[in-house]
Protein backbone atom coordinates (compact mmCIF):
# COMPACT_ATOMS: atom_id res chain seq x y z
CA UNK A 1 0.00 0.00 0.00
CA UNK A 2 1.05 3.29 -0.82
CA UNK A 3 0.15 6.76 0.53
CA UNK A 4 -1.51 7.88 -2.54
CA UNK A 5 -3.44 3.86 -3.43
CA UNK A 6 -4.82 4.62 -0.03
CA UNK A 7 -7.44 6.74 -0.59
CA UNK A 8 -8.71 4.80 -3.94
CA UNK A 9 -9.97 1.12 -3.82
CA UNK A 10 -7.27 -1.40 -5.30
CA UNK A 11 -8.27 -2.15 -8.74
CA UNK A 12 -9.81 -6.35 -8.11
CA UNK A 13 -10.76 -5.30 -4.86
CA UNK A 14 -14.92 -5.98 -6.85
CA UNK A 15 -15.92 -2.23 -6.08
CA UNK A 16 -17.99 -0.54 -8.53
CA UNK A 17 -17.88 3.59 -9.08
CA UNK A 18 -21.38 4.59 -7.50
CA UNK A 19 -22.05 1.16 -5.39
CA UNK A 20 -23.55 2.60 -2.18
CA UNK A 21 -22.07 0.43 0.97
CA UNK A 22 -23.61 1.48 3.28
CA UNK A 23 -25.09 -1.57 5.87
CA UNK A 24 -22.03 -3.46 4.61
CA UNK A 25 -19.97 -5.45 7.17
CA UNK A 26 -16.41 -4.86 7.62
CA UNK A 27 -14.46 -8.06 8.45
CA UNK A 28 -10.35 -7.60 9.38
CA UNK A 29 -8.05 -10.55 8.96
CA UNK A 30 -9.24 -11.90 12.58
CA UNK A 31 -12.40 -11.11 12.24
CA UNK A 32 -15.47 -8.99 12.09
CA UNK A 33 -14.98 -5.39 13.01
CA UNK A 34 -19.05 -4.09 12.47
CA UNK A 35 -20.58 -2.14 9.44
CA UNK A 36 -20.16 0.63 7.24
CA UNK A 37 -22.66 3.94 8.48
CA UNK A 38 -21.04 5.80 5.32
CA UNK A 39 -18.67 6.32 2.59
CA UNK A 40 -17.09 9.94 1.98
CA UNK A 41 -14.18 11.16 -0.01
CA UNK A 42 -13.62 15.21 0.96
CA UNK A 43 -10.14 16.37 -0.18
CA UNK A 44 -9.91 13.22 -2.45
CA UNK A 45 -9.15 11.28 0.71
CA UNK A 46 -12.01 8.20 0.40
CA UNK A 47 -12.65 6.46 3.53
CA UNK A 48 -15.31 4.26 4.87
CA UNK A 49 -16.89 5.12 8.35
CA UNK A 50 -17.12 2.31 10.41
CA UNK A 51 -19.75 1.62 12.81
CA UNK A 52 -17.97 -0.97 15.55
CA UNK A 53 -20.62 -1.32 17.93
CA UNK A 54 -20.04 -2.41 21.23
CA UNK A 55 -16.52 -4.19 20.26
CA UNK A 56 -14.98 -0.68 20.30
CA UNK A 57 -17.26 0.85 23.36
CA UNK A 58 -19.36 2.02 20.39
CA UNK A 59 -17.09 4.23 18.93
CA UNK A 60 -16.73 4.14 14.65
CA UNK A 61 -13.58 4.44 13.15
CA UNK A 62 -11.87 5.80 10.03
CA UNK A 63 -10.79 3.31 7.25
CA UNK A 64 -9.11 4.72 4.22
CA UNK A 65 -10.57 2.71 1.10
CA UNK A 66 -7.20 1.21 0.27
CA UNK A 67 -7.31 -1.11 2.71
CA UNK A 68 -10.33 -2.35 1.05
CA UNK A 69 -9.36 -5.86 -0.32
CA UNK A 70 -12.22 -7.07 -1.36
CA UNK A 71 -16.48 -6.38 -1.61
CA UNK A 72 -18.78 -8.76 -2.29
CA UNK A 73 -21.99 -7.64 -2.92
CA UNK A 74 -23.69 -10.30 -3.18
CA UNK A 75 -22.69 -10.99 0.59
CA UNK A 76 -23.13 -7.30 1.33
CA UNK A 77 -19.19 -8.04 2.87
CA UNK A 78 -16.21 -5.93 2.57
CA UNK A 79 -12.54 -7.54 3.59
CA UNK A 80 -10.04 -5.24 4.87
CA UNK A 81 -6.14 -6.14 4.54
CA UNK A 82 -5.59 -5.26 8.64
CA UNK A 83 -5.95 -6.63 11.53
CA UNK A 84 -8.83 -5.36 14.64
CA UNK A 85 -6.15 -4.09 16.46
CA UNK A 86 -4.50 -2.08 13.59
CA UNK A 87 -7.97 -0.35 13.20
CA UNK A 88 -8.47 0.16 16.98
CA UNK A 89 -4.83 1.81 16.88
CA UNK A 90 -5.36 4.03 14.39
CA UNK A 91 -6.26 8.06 14.92
CA UNK A 92 -9.87 8.11 17.06
CA UNK A 93 -12.39 9.11 15.62
CA UNK A 94 -14.30 11.86 17.81
CA UNK A 95 -16.60 13.90 15.07
CA UNK A 96 -18.07 13.87 11.55
CA UNK A 97 -16.54 17.02 11.10
CA UNK A 98 -12.56 15.11 11.50
CA UNK A 99 -14.04 13.70 8.21
CA UNK A 100 -13.82 16.63 6.40
CA UNK A 101 -10.56 17.55 8.41
CA UNK A 102 -6.93 17.19 5.93
CA UNK A 103 -4.92 17.10 8.73
CA UNK A 104 -6.97 14.38 10.80
CA UNK A 105 -6.99 12.32 7.40
CA UNK A 106 -3.64 12.36 6.65
CA UNK A 107 -2.73 11.29 9.98
CA UNK A 108 -5.12 8.35 9.65
CA UNK A 109 -3.64 7.68 6.16
CA UNK A 110 -0.22 7.20 7.41
CA UNK A 111 -1.39 5.21 10.07
CA UNK A 112 -2.90 2.65 7.59
CA UNK A 113 0.15 3.52 5.19
CA UNK A 114 2.58 2.02 7.63
CA UNK A 115 1.14 -1.48 8.30
CA UNK A 116 3.10 -4.06 6.73
CA UNK A 117 1.62 -5.08 3.35
CA UNK A 118 -0.73 -8.06 3.00
CA UNK A 119 -2.19 -10.48 0.37
CA UNK A 120 -6.06 -10.15 -0.46
CA UNK A 121 -8.51 -11.92 1.54
CA UNK A 122 -10.95 -13.67 -0.13
CA UNK A 123 -14.42 -12.30 0.51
Amino acid sequence: MTIDSIWSYAPHSGHVDGQDLTGYSVVATDGTLGHVEREAGHHGMRHLVVDTGVWLFGRSAVVPVGVVTAVDEAGRRISLACTRDEVKEAPRFRTDSETMDPAYLAAVGDHYHRLTPRGTTPA
